[in-house]
């Protein structure tokens, strides 16, 4: 059985953390497989969006603390080793995210914590059951965030309030995360499966060149002042006004039908 289960329904890919007797806790195999499997779908023209969710009562409880005492039975690994390994084995799927183009969306079935809430974080959206709990967790076994906390956490609920739950390891419940802008939208327990596939799958259902361009000219747009911005937009605008897809879009739209779109 794997660490990570893909499946795919609706043009919508789901990544499903697959540890639940460790509460989903991140493994050297589950982190590579993400990897690959996101470089996948970026460049699988059948995938539009792509779905990260855990198997059982938790989302992710973060990295394997099991691991690291076996690793200190064996003698502790050099600052060097340390360091190396957090780079090419944890942050992997980080710089991973940063290279995916399309909709990327966190299913938070239960605790994040720690690393499985920076899992969360670096996503483009997340959506929540009712029993979804997030915690920054790092601070109660004395370390820092280590995949991306402190980057992603400020950008979505502001500095004051991320140096709080950075500083405190508390957690943050998903009418809490809803209220503070932590998750886009909160499902009961029972709908939630259904739920979150049925708004993958409408977000898929764009028009893909569209769906790109809009997700980088946003995450653009924030570390650039407005002229650039808008200089970009226009270029981009030019492009997209020559494509099938948007000839398309305004032809449904006059016909009163739904669109159907190729990515051409």
């Amino acid at each position: 059985m794997s660490d990570l289960e893909l499946t795919t329904r609706d043009r919508v890919m789901v990544a499903r953390l697959n540890r639940p007797e460790k509460k989903n806790a991140l493994s050297e195999p589950m982190l590579e497989t993400l990897r690959a499997a996101l470089k996948s779908a970026n460049d699988d023209p059948g995938i539009g969006c792509f779905v990260i969710t855990g198997e059982g009562d938790a989302f992710c409880s973060g990295g394997d603390l099991g691991r690291r005492g076996g690793e200190r039975a064996g003698g502790d690994p050099t600052p060097l080793e340390r360091r190396t390994r957090l780079q090419a084995v944890t942050h992997q799927v980080a710089r991973a995210v940063e290279d995916f183009e399309k909709p990327l969306i966190a299913a938070v079935n239960g605790a994040a914590v720690g690393a499985g809430m920076d899992l969360a974080l670096m996503c483009d959206l997340r959506l929540g059951s009712a029993s979804a709990r997030f915690s920054e967790g790092y601070i109660r076994v004395g370390l820092l965030p280590g995949n991306g906390g402190c980057y992603f956490l400020p950008r979505l609920v502001g500095p004051a309030r991320a140096l709080e739950l950075l500083w405190t390891g508390d957690f943050v419940s998903a009418d809490e995360a809803l209220r503070i802008g932590l998750v886009n939208h909160v499902y009961s327990n029972e709908e939630f499966p259904e739920a979150f596939m049925a708004f993958a799958a409408r977000i898929a259902s764009g028009p893909p060149v569209q769906l790109r361009d809009i997700k980088k000219l946003m995450y653009q747009s924030m570390r650039t002042d407005l002229r650039t911005s808008l200089d970009s937009v226009a270029a981009h605008m030019a492009v997209i006004q020559s494509t099938d897809d948007y000839k398309e879009a305004v032809q449904a739209f006059k016909e009163k039908r739904k669109p159907v779109f190729t990515g051409q």
